[in-house]
């Protein structure tokens, strides 16, 4: 399937492993030319160099975007160099081991700002732009913890709010002429080399194997390239119907019965 993206200018935020990278990876495979952040330098350096490096047109920067004005820097940076951006996946989110169900305000303010604040910021940056080339896709990367008590309140609480704003403003996207579309992807556990899940596995093998026995149908968890596609089709041409649109790959991992789709 041509997903008609050749040449657009892609940015993933918190791209450097796990889902992120397999997105930035998926999209540079379609021709895009893609911009990933991280924290992490040498992470950041394999991602890059695995989608062919700048001579391919891709570029990467070091950044922590949770510290005031570093994303209007970095779209200032990214526009500089490649002009203004076509697709935006926000994906950086993390409970940030903040796992106290009754958590403090700064608690709450940090899993806000890295779950939530972050990616609308960055969304309102770009929008503009993507109305007056009346061309643009935004994914907002949240969780099934979105859906469902799963996880830590703070970081539900996000997933969910960020979800809801999804779904809100891509609806009033479409209504203002339905050139830029933005849909929410929904992932269910996915193993990312040095993540919660991976070190669970290693350090708790058995609490590792009561939640695939309770909550796994397929007995296993899941893998980032088996989320990534379904984040290419909703950066494509081919998303001109997915506006607002809430999108959970979990392979039936979820307990909720709810056609969020339709709601």
């Amino acid at each position: 399937m041509e997903m008609g993206i050749k040449n657009r200018r892609a940015l993933v935020t918190g791209g450097a492993r796990g889902i992120g990278e397999a997105i930035a990876f998926d999209l540079a495979k379609e021709g895009a030319k893609v911009v990933v952040t991280s924290r992490n330098k040498a992470d950041l350096d394999k991602v890059l160099e695995r989608m062919g490096g700048r001579k391919a047109g891709h570029e990467a920067f070091v950044v922590d975007l949770t510290v005031d004005g570093e994303p209007e820097k970095l779209i200032k940076k990214i526009e500089k160099k490649f002009g203004l951006l076509d697709i935006v996946v926000n994906n950086i989110g993390d409970t940030l081991g903040r796992t106290d169900h009754f958590a403090g305000k700064k608690d709450w303010k940090d899993v806000y700002r890295l779950n939530l604040e972050v990616g609308v910021e960055i969304n309102n940056l770009v929008i503009p732009g993507m109305r007056e080339r009346k061309w643009g896709r935004i994914v907002n990367v949240t969780a099934g913890a979105a859906l469902e008590n799963s996880g830590p309140v703070p970081y539900c609480s996000m997933k969910a709010a960020m979800t809801t704003y999804t779904r809100s403003t891509g609806r009033i996207l479409a209504m203002l002429g339905g050139d830029v579309v933005m849909s929410a992807l929904l992932p269910g556990v996915v193993i990312t080399k040095g993540g919660h899940w991976d070190t669970v596995m290693k350090e708790r093998p058995e609490h590792a194997q009561k939640y695939l026995k309770d909550r796994c149908p397929l007995g296993r968890f899941g893998k980032p390239e088996e989320i990534s596609p379904m984040a290419v089709l909703l950066c494509s041409e081919r998303a001109t119907f997915c506006h607002g649109g809430i999108y959970l790959v979990d392979a039936g991992q979820a307990k909720h019965y709810v056609n969020i789709d339709g709601l």
